[in-house]
């Protein structure tokens, strides 16, 4: 078994990274965890626009202890119910996905570097980088068409929170990782050799 951690800004093209590594290999052979299944449930009490207000872009946004023990489970060959969360709602759904052990796990999100003691159960650790002008793009046009927020909205939020918490929380996680993509999920020379790479690991 082999575990990939895909890390990155907002926007960056992560996504994307996975996918292209998915796409590589047969759908039963790899299985995707990602980190924003993760997220905390919602705080007792408060309504849905309280709810769009708290920072989901900082480490304690996150079940850290939850997403450990389901790569851990995963690793030692044990399948896991991985939690459902809504962007739409802000909180957890009561269905879960059932995930069972592959060949290929990815751990795919903003802060899938973050915590050492996820990085040590990983095998190859990538940090998706993009130029901030062009993540902010994708971020406009994937809240504004997905979430129906709009683009002031948007850019104000990128101002308040992303930007700074991109600096202080996830751009550090660069120096943990093996490799770093540049050009975000379009780079397809990087991608090709992180193919190979993980080919010749598996």
């Amino acid at each position: 078994m082999i575990i990939i951690g895909i890390a990155g800004g907002t926007g960056s093209g992560k996504t994307t990274v996975a996918r292209k590594i998915m796409e590589n290999f047969p759908k039963e052979k790899v299985a995707l965890i990602p980190q924003d299944s993760y997220y905390k449930c919602a705080p007792a009490g408060l309504s849905l626009k309280e709810l769009r207000l708290l920072n989901y872009d900082h480490p304690e946004a996150f079940d850290w202890e939850l997403l450990h023990s389901h790569i851990a489970d995963l690793k030692t060959g044990k399948a896991i119910e991985q939690p459902v969360y809504s962007i739409l709602t802000c909180d957890r759904s009561n269905e879960t996905i059932h995930v069972e052990p592959a060949e290929v796990i990815i751990v795919e999100g903003i802060m899938a570097l973050y915590k050492k003691e996820i990085r040590d159960l990983m095998d190859l650790r990538i940090y998706v980088d993009a130029d901030s002008d062009e993540r902010l793009i994708r971020v406009i046009e994937r809240d504004v068409i997905e979430r129906g927020r709009t683009a002031r909205i948007v850019m104000e939020r990128y101002l308040r929170v992303l930007k700074p918490m991109h600096r202080e929380f996830i751009e550090p996680t660069k120096e943990y990782a093996d490799l770093i993509i540049p050009q975000g999920g379009e780079n397809e020379r990087a991608i090709s050799i992180m193919r190979n790479y993980v080919r010749n690991l598996m």
